[in-house]
């Protein structure tokens, strides 16, 4: 249908709008992306689970109900899903060998509505065992590269998820998050992502197999793009409470607070008692911290609002311990005990209350997504002797969960924007964090940056 080629780096609402205009078919878009992808992702590895014979035929069908004149928001648009989201008949192992024959019998809620809403899921992107580190290196699929630096992590647990997005072969992704795993490959691939307030988008099918489906406290789902309004566009779909609860409850998320960088009051963290951040991530918040001011906008560098970051990471830890802990583990000697857990529960809903009155200040408060950027792929076994380099200190791993946790904690939304590069041409990014179910606010303000500042840009040879 089209005559000239098609943008591997438009954006899904331009590609929706395209289809609606029929300036090109959903056969055209389907069929780019899989060369692409089969032409591009040898060294990356991101799309390891493929479904382009019925992706193919999906994109048929989108095209008939288009040429009837029907509209739905994501109708013809190719994309991929993480590995850990169910898609019915294809393969669910979580990066994990145990698992690695399990097929999914029916769709998750999340890729149930996005096909609802007329996407054609073309695949599944590659994943760590367990969805439990910052790389995307399994068993089953080997290991997935960063697309800006072949020797370094794409960030995980959704890195196929953003090397897939970096390298133009989807221009939309389904991630999950729990310890950044939305957020930190977005920053590691120059992208966007959104980590919604805590159950706004139904988590039912994406837990292990032989599991009984439903999310877990912390855990959330929520989509990676290249732009910001890309975000928006998808939580418009996936958002809303799952059957059970449709039955009593509707969804009516409030705007962004402003339409202006001018309006906002913003709250800039750039320490945290727990975990160091490197200096050039330090110094591209406070240049974006100088062009926000430059624009209008009110930026404070600290408040007495802010809750213990040091007294609320320990709690994060104690219930994020269990949730990753593998079942048996739960019998073991040294097992969390249900009192401790509780009052663990106690202490978050005291920092809850803590965010919420920060928020009546602030309009978003913005942070490192991680300490350190993109970094170079380390294959010790065991992970908590793993170190990074922060300004040519090693530091802890995971004591870097100090930065992503704050919003997880608190069930916070958080929006995952490139602010800019390191002087070796790494992404940085920064998550901007907003009050409970006011996503909207997170991701206009995500939309705005990009608008003023720039934001997507393509890795080096794609």
């Amino acid at each position: 249908m089209s005559k000239t080629p098609v943008d591997d780096f438009a954006t899904a609402g331009d590609l929706v709008a395209a289809l609606a205009a029929r300036q090109v078919s959903a056969l055209e878009l389907a069929d780019a992306a899989i060369a692409r992808i089969e032409r591009l992702d040898g060294p990356v590895n991101a799309v390891v689970v493929r479904d382009f014979d019925r992706a193919r035929e999906a994109a048929k069908a989108a095209d008939q109900a288009l040429a009837k004149g029907e509209r739905r928001p994501l109708l013809g648009l190719p994309m991929t899903v993480k590995e850990a989201h169910n898609v019915a008949g294809l393969p669910t192992t979580w990066g994990a060998a145990t698992f690695k024959d399990w097929i999914a019998p029916a769709d998750s809620i999340g890729v149930s509505r996005l096909k609802s809403a007329g996407a054609v899921i073309l695949g599944k992107t590659n994943v760590p065992p367990f969805l439990s580190d910052w790389q995307s290196d399994n068993p089953i699929y080997g290991r997935t590269n960063n697309p800006w630096d072949l020797g370094r992590s794409p960030g995980g647990s959704s890195g196929g998820s953003a090397a897939a997005l970096a390298t133009g072969m989807v221009p939309l992704e389904f991630g999950s998050d729990i310890g950044g795993s939305i957020r930190i490959p977005s920053a590691f691939c120059g992208l966007f992502g959104h980590k919604p307030s805590h159950d706004l988008i139904p988590q039912r099918g994406h837990t292990p197999p032989g599991t009984d489906g439903d999310g877990i406290p912390l855990g959330v789902i929520g989509p990676m793009a290249r732009c910001a309004a890309d975000l928006d566009l998808a939580l418009n779909v996936l958002a809303g409470p799952p059957p059970p609860e449709a039955v009593g409850y509707r969804l009516a998320l409030p705007a962004a607070r402003h339409a202006r960088l001018g309006d906002y009051r913003v709250l800039m963290l750039t320490q945290h008692p727990a975990a160091p951040v490197d200096d050039e991530i330090s110094a591209a918040l406070d240049g974006l911290a100088a062009r926000l001011e430059a624009a209008g906008a009110r930026v404070s560098r600290q408040s007495p609002l802010l809750p213990d970051l040091a007294a609320a990471h320990v709690t994060y830890m104690s219930l994020l311990g269990p949730l990753m802990s593998p079942p048996d583990a739960m019998s073991a000697p040294d097992a969390p005990r249900v009192g401790a857990w509780f009052q663990a529960t106690f202490a978050q809903a005291m920092v809850r209350r803590a965010w919420a009155a920060l928020f009546e200040a602030f309009d978003v408060v913005i942070a490192p997504v991680l300490g350190v950027v993109a970094f170079p792929h380390d294959n010790s076994p065991n992970m908590q002797t793993r170190t990074l380099t922060v300004n040519g200190q090693l530091s802890p791993y995971f004591g870097q969960l100090a930065w992503p946790g704050m919003a997880v904690l608190a069930n916070l939304p958080a929006t995952a924007a490139p602010i800019g590069q390191t002087q070796a041409g790494l992404p940085i990014g920064a998550q901007i964090i907003g009050p409970y179910l006011e996503d909207r606010t997170t991701i206009g303000f995500a939309g705005l940056l990009e608008r003023e500042f720039g934001g997507f840009k393509r890795p080096p040879g794609y």
